[in-house]
């Protein structure tokens, strides 16, 4: 599992943290029961506080992605498919939105984001 903090994104670093974990769950490349590193052994792969991570951690659980066995660490936890493909719909609409905000930006119409779109899926990614 990688994960990568940028230091110049306005987004806090457990934030970054949350999001990529989440991600790699969500398309299924932590999968279920897998454990994650540990807390420690996160923060001192990525040079940051435990802290940081505990709190990255704190809030995957909270929010269903993981569970902690205490002495044991922490692990994926199996995920309802209906819940997945409605996390990774609020994902899609994050980014369409996103490509639209930046579409009105630099004046492209409707449809010109729908073409680009279309030849964009019809591609082999």
């Amino acid at each position: 599992m990688q994960i990568i903090i940028s230091n110049s994104s306005n987004e806090p670093i457990y934030e970054q943290i949350y999001s990529q974990i989440k991600r790699h769950i969500l398309t299924n490349e932590l999968k279920s029961g897998q454990a994650l590193p540990s807390m420690r052994q996160l923060a001192k792969e990525l040079d940051i506080s435990v802290i940081t991570t505990k709190r990255a951690y704190e809030e995957l659980e909270r929010n269903g992605f993981i569970y902690s066995v205490v002495g044991k660490g922490s692990f994926v936890s199996e995920q309802n498919n209906e819940m997945i493909k409605e996390r990774k719909m609020k994902v899609v609409e994050e980014q369409l939105l996103s490509a639209v905000q930046n579409s009105k930006e630099i004046g492209l119409s409707l449809n010109e984001l729908l073409d680009l779109l279309t030849m964009l899926y019809r591609e082999e990614l």
